[in-house]
């Protein structure tokens, strides 16, 4: 993979937080800082993801009016790792 440089301007408070932090860790300031933009977006990633997994099913279910109640749903996990364990039940309008 390849790398490239950017600039990143933080205050001088957060710089010595990040210095402490890192060499109480006995990692680099620059580990930290690419792990916690790492984590950040990979967070930030997985929450649009599901954002536009909502948005998809809201638009089929608009257009299908296909559904299961809250009620089904409870049922139906309720029954999760027992022996009354089911396929998801299908669903209705």
């Amino acid at each position: 993979m390849s790398t490239s440089s950017t600039t990143l301007k933080i205050d001088d408070r957060l710089k010595a937080r990040v210095k402490k932090l890192a060499d109480s860790r006995d990692r680099s300031p620059h580990y930290l800082m690419i792990a916690a933009i790492t984590q950040y977006i990979e967070h930030e990633e997985a929450r649009e993801s599901f954002k536009q997994e909502a948005i998809d099913s809201w638009r089929e279910y608009q257009e299908t009016g296909l559904h299961l109640t809250g009620d089904e749903v409870k049922t139906w996990l309720r029954g999760w790792g027992t022996e009354a364990e089911t396929d998801i039940p299908a669903c209705h309008k």
